[in-house]
């Protein structure tokens, strides 16, 4: 499978060196609008590349046209949050990016599977879809991978146990109403309630949903994760491997939800989105997730389609 990496500031490149380290395709394009700046990512990553004796390669281009043999472009174009902003804050800005990105990946390609980062991740996802007129299996957001990899983190930090050991799940919004489900998180099939009282519950809960913006605070921009996430669902899609991942995806009658994109559980495979899972979730959970339903209807609405 080949794969295109739309947008080469720090995110994209990151995603561009996570998927070079675990050899999704021989060939990977980096492509962005500011001459020289993928063509110098790629040749850095590649240096790295190569003295590990992988054989990944990375094409770093001002060529939009590559993407047309893709079977997986990455959408990272846009705008990055500041400190102290949210991800709605850039609403605006970044639908006016992810619409004309949109319309030149379908112009050349209307048959890769999309995975959209640019944030508000899931208005963004949305409007992708919306542009490429795309099968909704095909296009998928990637914020529920980068959530849990916050929440897992945490739950290590409490408990102090092996990070392999831990499986957990977020859903909802990619934003101030994500959904960290502590009850359907575990420690080697352990209920997670088992390790961890109340009172470090609900920590765990609210320091998932605010470290984004402490990161951004810190060092200006989430880099690491986030490339690590959408490398996770790349492979997922090129090993066909089934993998149960949480991403944004758009609704239809799921969760009682129809015509939005929001984070749930979903099987990715070669085909895309290829199952989305419906929890059980219990009124607190419901309520919330609504909430976070209702905050992506409100951006979406304002949206240029």
């Amino acid at each position: 499978m080949t794969i295109s990496i739309i947008g080469s500031g720090k995110v994209g490149a990151s995603i561009a060196l996570n998927c070079g380290l675990r050899e999704l395709d021989p060939n990977i394009n980096l492509i962005d609008i500011i001459e020289g700046l993928p063509q110098g990512e790629a040749m850095d990553i590649n240096h790295q590349l190569s003295v590990q004796g992988l054989d990944s390669y990375l094409v770093g281009t001002n060529d939009f046209s590559v993407v047309k043999d893709s079977d997986i472009v990455i959408l990272v174009a846009g705008v990055g949050r500041k400190p102290g902003m949210t991800r709605m804050d850039l609403l605006k800005t970044n639908a006016t990016i992810v619409k004309d990105v949109a319309s030149k990946i379908v112009h050349y390609n209307k048959n890769s599977k999309l995975i959209v980062v640019t944030n508000p991740l899931d208005p963004m996802t949305y409007l992708a879809l919306r542009i490429t007129n795309f099968p909704r299996n095909n296009v998928m957001g990637m914020g529920g991978m980068l959530d849990l990899s916050r929440f897992t983190s945490f739950i290590h930090d409490y408990t102090k146990l092996s990070r392999d050991s831990i499986s957990a799940m977020v859903i909802s919004e990619h934003g101030e109403k994500m959904l960290p489900l502590i009850r359907f998180s575990s420690i080697s099939g352990i209920p997670l309630t088992n390790f961890i009282n109340e009172s470090q519950s609900n920590e765990i809960y609210e320091k998932t949903k605010q470290v984004a913006a402490e990161v951004i605070k810190l060092k200006g921009a989430t880099v690491y994760a986030p490339g690590n996430a959408v490398s996770i669902m790349a492979e997922a899609i090129v090993k066909d491997k089934k993998s149960v991942i949480p991403l944004s995806a758009c609704l239809d009658g799921e969760y009682g939800i129809k015509d939005v994109c929001i984070g749930v559980p979903a099987v990715v495979g070669r085909n895309g989105i290829e199952k989305i899972i419906e929890l059980p979730l219990n009124d607190f959970e419901r309520k919330e997730f609504e909430s976070g339903v209702q905050n992506v209807r409100e951006a979406i609405s304002v949206l240029p389609l």
